[in-house]
């Protein structure tokens, strides 16, 4: 689950994303490949899946503890900020992308 965390770490622009284009930009064509040979979609839909698996993890510990399967409030608690902090880093990758995107728009050519 940690690793999950890590790999949305790595997604900031210049460390895990698309590598090809001069001078460190991302080449155009959209899919190109990393220095591990993933491409820069791959990872992101990896860390998408991350994402939705802590979600699920977290919606079932609450499950299991509201029904009586569990009493441990702490499992709850540690999925719960768990699945929280990854969703809020996504958000922050979006935010990033598209202001990278809205940047990009306005340059003239």
């Amino acid at each position: 689950m940690v690793d999950g965390l890590n790999s949305l770490r790595n997604l900031q622009v210049g460390q895990g994303g698309a590598a090809g284009g001069v001078g460190g930009t991302p080449a155009v064509g959209g899919a190109e490949k990393t220095a591990e040979g993933q491409s820069f979609k791959d990872v992101l839909m990896k860390n998408l899946g991350e994402v939705n698996k802590l979600q699920q993890e977290s919606d079932q510990a609450l499950e299991n503890y509201v029904t009586g399967k569990s009493n441990n409030m702490g499992e709850v608690i540690s999925a719960s900020q768990k699945a929280s902090l990854a969703f809020s880093m996504l958000v922050q990758i979006r935010n990033k992308l598209q202001e990278s995107y809205d940047e990009l728009k306005n340059l003239r050519v």
